[in-house]
């Protein structure tokens, strides 16, 4: 693996939750769950593995990094501190790099938004979800309907100039009232960035067995174009753009950690299950903390497995990608088949062409996927 050109970044997972929320199938344990590792031997492991994986891209300015979970606040100001100086212990942050946590409610104090902005966080990302207690119950979240724009509140008092609300749209019992009152919400908290997404029932999770025993109906399709296009209106009103099919930002708030995502970078992703991507190289890593941990005590990266990918599983995501970008897809990286087809979606109005870039239009990003296919079918 070479060193990779462009913007880098680095993900740190951390896999503890106090509890399971029940939509979750992230790779998160509760403490009942850890088979004895905890977050000092997480740490441990995490520096060890940003040693070797400084060694194998060797010297690399890191423009972003991004400690995501999991319940990354469970570690408390003085650990996410730590992990940053891990991070700083092994690479060279870029001047004005983009550092962002993720931040639960019920886990983050004035104080800890104060150790985090010393520490030199630049963004905090906190999970909303909804503003209405019953669809909170639903979800199994634990924190009040109140705290998370309080959270919000509290982080910008800090210094925080950029602060993210999660929404999720389209839980059973949820209304357009509720939805409405959400987004309300969110921006009278004052924050420059929402992401929200629509309710997946994933197999295996909690929320998937109350809606197959036919406790909870199923999300309806219906329903969430609805709900996005209210979502999108509402936003746009209050000032905030969307710039990814499920972001909006005010001007200079996007995510630029997820950005690069979204638009070819690389990054290492570090900690149990994390994927990285460097070069055409894709990896991923042993899922619980004490196999990772062990891997690591062996002074061996914890690779459970990776892929090369080849130039069209590159175009393929290329496609993918960056169609859902405001920024949109150029019409170069596109064959003479696949522009052909591109002008077959323009006239069904899902995409428009933006100079030398094809966009999704208001109908199409509620399509987005099926303009994807159609385009690389």
């Amino acid at each position: 693996m070479s060193a990779p050109s462009g913007p880098f970044g680095i993900y740190i997972h951390v896999p503890f939750c106090a509890t399971r929320c029940g939509y979750c199938d992230f790779n998160t344990y509760t403490p009942s769950e850890l088979g004895g590792a905890n977050p000092d031997g997480w740490l441990a492991a995490v520096r060890v593995e940003l040693e070797l994986a400084a060694a194998q891209v060797g010297p690399r300015l890191v423009d972003t990094v991004f400690v995501g979970g999991g319940t990354p606040t469970m570690l408390g100001g003085d650990g996410l501190a730590a992990v940053l100086d891990a991070v700083r212990e092994h690479f060279t942050l870029a001047p004005g790099a983009e550092v962002t946590t993720e931040a639960n409610p019920e886990s983050s104090t004035p104080a800890l938004f104060a150790r985090l902005r010393a520490a030199g966080y630049t963004r905090i990302s906190l999970g909303m979800q909804s503003a209405a207690p019953h669809v909170l119950a639903v979800l199994d979240r634990v924190h009040s309907a109140g705290r998370a724009p309080a959270a919000a509140l509290e982080a910008r008092a800090e210094g925080f100039e950029h602060v993210n609300l999660d929404l999720i749209y389209g839980t059973p019992g949820e209304t357009d009232d509720d939805l409405r009152r959400s987004i309300d919400v969110a921006l009278s908290a004052g924050v420059d960035h929402v992401s929200a997404y629509a309710l997946i029932v994933e197999d295996g999770t909690a929320l998937a067995r109350r809606v197959r025993r036919g406790e909870l109906p199923a999300p309806d399709n219906d329903v969430l174009a609805d709900r996005y296009e209210l979502l999108d209106n509402r936003l746009s009103a209050g000032g905030l753009q969307w710039y990814e099919v499920s972001n909006w930002s005010a001007p200079g708030g996007e995510c630029r950690h997820n950005l690069g995502y979204w638009d070819g970078g690389q990054w290492w992703g570090a900690g149990p299950g994390a994927h990285g991507f460097v070069d055409s190289t894709r990896w991923w890593n042993i899922k619980h903390p004490k196999a990772y941990a062990q891997a690591l005590d062996e002074r061996r990266l914890p690779v459970a497995d990776s892929e090369n990918l080849d130039e069209a599983a590159r175009h393929t995501e290329d496609v993918m990608l960056r169609m859902r970008l405001r920024s949109g897809l150029p019409v170069a990286v596109l064959s003479p088949d696949e522009r052909g087809r591109a002008e077959v979606a323009i006239g069904d109005g899902l995409v428009t062409r933006d100079a030398d870039r094809l966009v999704l239009t208001d109908p199409g990003r509620l399509l987005a996927d099926a303009v994807v296919r159609t385009l690389l079918d």
